[in-house]
């Protein structure tokens, strides 16, 4: 019987004794199909009393099937011993084991990302100094291109065109002027730009952008004169 063949298995918590567990018994007859295969995570806290896991603690795991879907239950060693009895007779139910708890590790510190073009700009127009104009538009035609902005508005004013972005997926707008560059203008502008993904935007007091760092040479190992005996 499939029930008595699970009960083997009861110690082992890993995904192929389970699906060895299924083929012995008759999935059609439970509407089980192993295509549905979808085992969640530990939970971090009993499913009855919503207490959370002591480091060490023993849990008790059930896996079921209901509505068409697998589900897994970590339940307390207190809450097991006053409603675990009769957990193999109830419908839906597949397997049983039981495990110690492990409290997950500290998360690491995040790595520092550099900046993408896109928070980037915002970055700069968050900041509204006219000193980044020139990078902004550059940012915004390079955004434009690679699809991730739209122009949604080409406005004429007394100072020039505007431009109007929008982000699809976020609905955000950028107003953008038109700088009007000249072609001469245009490369410095872009080293601008690649020096801002790089560094991001200069720190007061710093250096901007840092200054490269001379490799240091070798110090060159000098050997002393092998002495004679007298």
């Amino acid at each position: 019987m499939l029930l008595a063949s699970c009960r083997q298995h009861n110690n082992t918590a890993n995904k192929s004794a389970l699906l060895a567990c299924l083929h012995n018994g008759s999935l059609a007859a439970q509407g089980i199909i192993l295509s549905d295969w979808n085992i969640q995570s530990r939970g971090h806290q009993c499913h009855i009393c919503e207490q959370a896991f002591e480091d060490g603690a023993g849990y008790h795991t059930v896996l079921a099937h209901e509505n068409h879907e697998y589900l897994r239950r970590d339940i307390c060693h207190a809450c097991w011993e006053q409603q675990g009895e009769g957990a193999a007779e109830r419908k839906g139910f597949i397997s049983h084991w039981q495990g110690t708890y492990e409290a997950p590790p500290e998360a690491p510190p995040e790595a520092i990302q550099k900046d993408t073009a896109e928070s980037l700009l915002r970055k700069l127009l968050e900041t509204g100094d006219a000193r980044w104009r020139e990078a902004s538009y550059i940012l915004a035609v390079m955004l434009e291109r690679k699809r991730i902005l739209k122009v949604k508005e080409q406005l004429h004013e007394e100072d020039g065109r505007v431009f109007v972005y929008e982000q699809p997926k976020s609905g955000d707008l950028f107003t953008i002027p038109d700088p009007a560059l000249k072609m001469e203008e245009l490369e410095q502008v872009q080293i601008e730009v690649a020096a801002l993904l790089e560094h991001g935007l200069p720190v007061e007091g710093e250096a901007w952008p840092p200054l490269p760092v001379e490799p240091t040479e070798p110090e060159a190992q000098t050997t002393e004169p092998a002495q004679t005996a007298p």
